[in-house]
């Protein structure tokens, strides 16, 4: 982000009047924020935490078309949903990447009338899927992606097949079933590069983190800064509600009284098993645990990620995963892979969120419909500007949804549409090497340049795309010395992060701009070195490192459950 987070703040001190103000930096809002600054808007975007750091950083993972959702009948989600699928693995194509993704299959004929009893209001829990059921989900579901092209078809195999590719399933299995969605390790990551996107396209385009709004009163809307607690007015015209849990919560604070979110918490665990993640390759599980329940077994890098619940609740506030969550886990492993042994002490992660679902009177979370919908208050109570709350949504779709939320304010503002986001591409996949001689090509234009190795070059631009070439050219006069306890990760990398990504905070860095605390990376001295390293650009005296560091561990042993004389002592 090519200003600094302080001289935004100046800057919209210095123009308070603007045509939109989102309140809620997640993945809703921030596709929402693009969106409108792709159209010229001049948008503000504030949270009152990090980016991407409530309910949009606590996701499966995957980019997905919700295969499920067609036993509730909910064929347009499902379809938009694929083509979203695809859609980011095309524009970025550096952080989505293809996900072959295997059902295990028990049954042949059973759940043929979960649809229809659904429809009747007449299930209370679905019958297990079986395989004529999850073949005609599955070839819906190329269907609808037909002409895109972008991931291969669907494939079935018998018994003897799957035990042969999967040495370690359960041999109960009759069939399983695999098809491809997204996988998406580090969303966080992607979300950052949405907001640069939109940054370097419109300089009217201010998002700022950790800002809260405080009051609001006819056309204003008093916000304070939370780092230095300085407080300013701004006259939004339109303001966009993108709390997603807390909506109804941040409605209420504006003198809407409103019920549109009914909430359910997923939670997952991280763990370190060798012989689980074998036992997978680079093929998530996705499955029907006893309950009815689908859960997963997903390869993130060398760990695994296993989700997740769906359990009601009724504030978004202080969710944790509990200790039936965890057990529920750790069995449903069992069921897929019963040989393979799971120990708690193979945790190294474990997070939870609430799904910002939209009020239903479904009796069961999973029937409760994971489609969007713009739900606008008009002015009143006090406000004079209409309030619109971006109800529902998930990770897969949130272009579509930024889309019509956009449309609807151009409407509004009487503005037109000029750019599409259909096939913009995010970040560094922005002149993405589609082939491996273009990416010779694109290597070979570095190296000449730069004092870089072909390996290093090749692990950053994994994780980081084209985009590499302006985190190295950031730091074109120093050498690209790594960190002594992550020899994956340099100083440039870190100094280019806290220079250009908005971290505030030292949690910034380790959970939301890298992958260190989500795979269960973090010692004492690896901690106490990238601290070292990030405070320079801020000017963190050692008071205010040692705090930093406190924060992370506080974190990870509220919001993550993680003992932190395990966890930091590196002996997971």
């Amino acid at each position: 982000m090519r200003q600094s987070r302080k001289e935004r703040l100046n800057k919209l001190i210095e123009n308070p009047e603007i045509s939109v103000l989102i309140i809620g930096a997640g993945i809703n809002g921030i596709g929402t924020f693009l969106d409108l600054a792709l159209q010229g808007v001049d948008v503000v975007m504030i949270d009152r935490n990090d980016y991407c750091s409530g309910a949009s950083s606590a996701s499966s993972h995957m980019v997905h078309g919700g295969i499920r959702y067609l036993e509730n009948g909910e064929f347009r989600l499902v379809r938009e949903a694929v083509q979203e699928r695809n859609r980011l693995l095309e524009n970025a194509p550096h952080l989505v990447r293809q996900l072959p993704t295997t059902f295990p299959i028990f049954k042949r004929f059973s759940g043929l009338l979960n649809a229809p009893i659904k429809f009747l209001g007449l299930l209370d829990k679905p019958s297990e899927r079986g395989a004529l059921v999850i073949k005609i989900g599955m070839m819906l579901y190329d269907f609808y992606t037909r002409k895109q092209k972008t991931v291969p078809h669907h494939v079935f195999m018998n018994k003897t097949e799957s035990l042969e590719n999967f040495p370690m399933l359960n041999p109960e299995i009759i069939y399983t079933g695999t098809y491809y969605d997204g996988a998406m390790h580090s969303p966080e990551r992607i979300a950052i590069e949405i907001i640069s996107d939109a940054v370097e396209e419109n300089k009217l385009a201010i998002p700022l983190n950790y800002t809260s709004a405080i009051s609001v009163k006819g056309d204003t809307v008093t916000i304070r800064d939370e780092i230095d607690g300085i407080t300013t007015t701004v006259k939004p015209k339109i303001l966009i509600n993108a709390g997603g849990p807390w909506i109804d919560q941040i409605n209420h604070f504006m003198g809407h009284e409103t019920d549109y979110i009914r909430g359910t918490k997923g939670s997952h665990i991280i763990i370190d098993n060798p012989e689980l993640r074998k036992a997978i390759g680079e093929n998530e599980f996705f499955f029907e645990n006893n309950d009815g329940r689908i859960v997963l077994i997903y390869p993130l890098e060398d760990k695994i990620l296993i989700g997740t619940s769906d359990i009601e609740v009724e504030s978004p506030d202080q969710v944790v995963i509990t200790d039936n969550e965890v057990h529920y886990f750790i069995d449903m492993i069992k069921k897929v892979f019963p040989t393979i042994s799971v120990e708690f002490s193979q945790i190294v992660y474990a997070f939870s969120g609430v799904r910002p679902l939209t009020s239903s009177n479904a009796s069961m979370t999973g029937q409760i419909s994971r489609d969007h919908k713009i739900k606008i208050d008009e002015p009143g109570n006090g406000i004079s500007f209409p309030i619109y709350s971006l109800i529902g949504g998930k990770w897969t779709t949130y272009r579509a949804f930024s889309e019509k939320a956009c449309d609807l304010v151009l409407q509004k503002l009487g503005k037109d549409r000029v750019r599409s986001t259909t096939d913009f591409k995010l970040g560094g996949g922005k002149g993405f090497p589609k082939t491996d001689p273009d990416k010779a090509l694109f290597f070979d234009s570095i190296l000449g340049k730069m004092e870089i190795s072909k390996d290093r070059l090749e692990s950053l631009f994994s994780k980081y795309g084209t985009k590499v070439s302006s985190m190295l050219n950031h730091a074109a006069n120093q050498k690209e010395a790594t960190l002594k306890n992550y020899p994956d990760i340099s100083v440039n990398e870190i100094h280019y992060i806290v220079s250009n990504e908005d971290v505030v905070h030292l949690d910034d860095l380790i959970f939301r701009r890298s992958m260190l605390g989500k795979l269960g990376r973090l010692t004492q001295d690896g901690l106490t070195e990238v601290c070292t390293i990030a405070a320079q650009a801020p000017g963190w005296d050692e008071l205010k490192k040692k705090e930093e560091i406190k924060r992370v561990i506080t974190i990870l042993q509220t919001k993550h459950r993680m003992n932190f004389n395990h966890f930091i002592s590196g002996n997971n």
